[in-house]
């Protein structure tokens, strides 16, 4: 036979164990007994609202109406309940399911199975929950494994993090670890390496250190200070990362900047500028306006609008410069066209097509046709064919060779 326990309004109570349910009336405070003090109750523990523990507290289940303060841990076995208030637990918590209408604010660890708080998470120690949802904001001080994250407004977790889903509506600030999946609608920050496999953010994104993971969408910007592991980028504005990077395809609508390499498998897609330190390798390299590299390789075709500059050369089986294009840096591929206006220094070729009014330092190929209105500063070599129009400048007669140089 369980023996209940009421502590009356305003009501101040010494406890250490309670065979069957606990209720404290509105503005009642309840004190453990021993060293260190503790509140054990077999049953359920009932606060009508603005509660007061000093001591461990131990229940089966765990019910409030509005605020309770408890100065020590909260450890329930099953539920805990906090009806339109909020609860402060200033030791460790855990339990099966918590759901807070307003706060919870947990000075130690936190494990649950699942969180529901409709205002907002503040836990100074680490996070462990499979579901946590959260109106507000959610911050942590310590690590946090969890399976699900749900926020409303803003996360920050000043640790390593292992997560497998994490929804924010705001924004998202981590000090690295391993996400999944990271959907945000504002900004995402990782302090730390991070690895993904897929980062959707509306906004910014910062990266840190040496980062690996699956596909990048952001609809600004994303920064990395460090290396970058990925398998597609897209973003709306720009990217910028100060170390090397290497994945499948990346397609940026404005700019691209790196401080060391990018080698790709596939694609890269710039609709402004792309300014790369080291090299760039890929399948396929389409520029609108502005290629900028040590060096640009491509299996499949170099194509870009507006200038090239490059220190060893642009290198593909197709390249392609756009109308009044400006090249610095030799051209080599099995096709090479330049559109009209253009300005080149030396082609390597096999097929060469300068449009009309291209200007041309050297330029060396198998087939070769020259347009009017062209400028040759250097001289012509072609192995098979030269078709040329008449109103062409050359600085020497073009000659046919039985070998073609290679650029030195």
């Amino acid at each position: 036979m369980s023996d209940d326990v009421r502590v009356t309004r305003k009501g101040v109570m010494e406890l250490e164990f309670v065979d069957g349910n606990l209720t404290l009336e509105s503005r009642a405070t309840v004190k453990g007994k021993g060293a260190p003090q503790k509140i054990t109750v077999s049953g359920t523990v009932y606060c009508e609202g603005n509660n007061t523990f000093y001591g461990a507290v131990i229940a089966n289940n765990f019910e409030a109406e509005d605020n309770v303060v408890i100065h020590g841990d909260l450890m329930v076995k099953n539920r805990v309940e906090v009806k339109d208030g909020r609860l402060e637990v200033y030791g460790k918590m855990a339990a099966k399911r918590v759901d807070v209408d307003e706060a919870l604010y947990v000075e130690g660890d936190l494990e649950a199975e699942d969180v529901d708080v409709g205002g907002s998470l503040k836990v100074n120690g680490g996070v462990k929950a499979e579901d946590i949802d959260i109106g507000g904001g959610f911050a942590a001080k310590g690590r946090v494994d969890a399976d699900k994250i749900d926020v409303g407004g803003k996360v920050t977790v000043e640790s390593e993090v292992d997560i497998r889903t994490l929804k924010v509506g705001g924004s998202a600030r981590v000090a690295g670890g391993k996400i999944r999946n990271v959907d945000v609608g504002g900004s995402f920050m990782s302090d730390g390496s991070l690895e993904f496999e897929s980062i959707d953010v509306g906004g910014t994104v910062k990266l840190s250190d040496q980062n690996r993971g699956g596909d990048i969408e952001v609809g600004g910007v994303l920064k990395v200070e460090g290396s970058l592991e990925f398998r597609n980028i897209e973003v709306g504005g720009k990217v910028k990362i100060t170390g090397s990077a290497e994945g499948f395809e990346i397609d940026v609508g404005g700019k691209l900047e790196m401080g060391g390499s990018l080698k790709l498998s596939g694609t890269l897609e710039v609709g402004g500028k792309a300014v790369v330190d080291g090299e760039i390798s890929a399948e396929t390299i389409e520029v609108g306006g502005v290629l900028r590299s040590k060096k640009a390789e491509a299996e499949n075709r170099i194509e870009v609008g507006g200038s090239i500059t490059t220190d060893n050369g642009a290198v593909a089986r197709v390249i392609e410069i756009g109308r009044r294009g400006n090249v610095h840096g030799f051209l080599k591929a099995e096709k090479v066209v330049v559109n009209r206006d253009a300005r080149v220094e030396d082609i390597y070729g096999g097929q060469v097509f300068l449009r009309r009014g291209v200007h041309a330092e050297n330029v060396y190929g198998e087939n070769i046709v020259i347009e009017s209105g062209c400028q040759i500063h250097g001289e012509v070599l072609y192995t098979q064919e030269l078709r040329i129009s008449e109103d062409v400048w050359l600085a020497q007669p073009a000659k046919k060779v039985d070998k073609l140089p290679s650029p030195s």
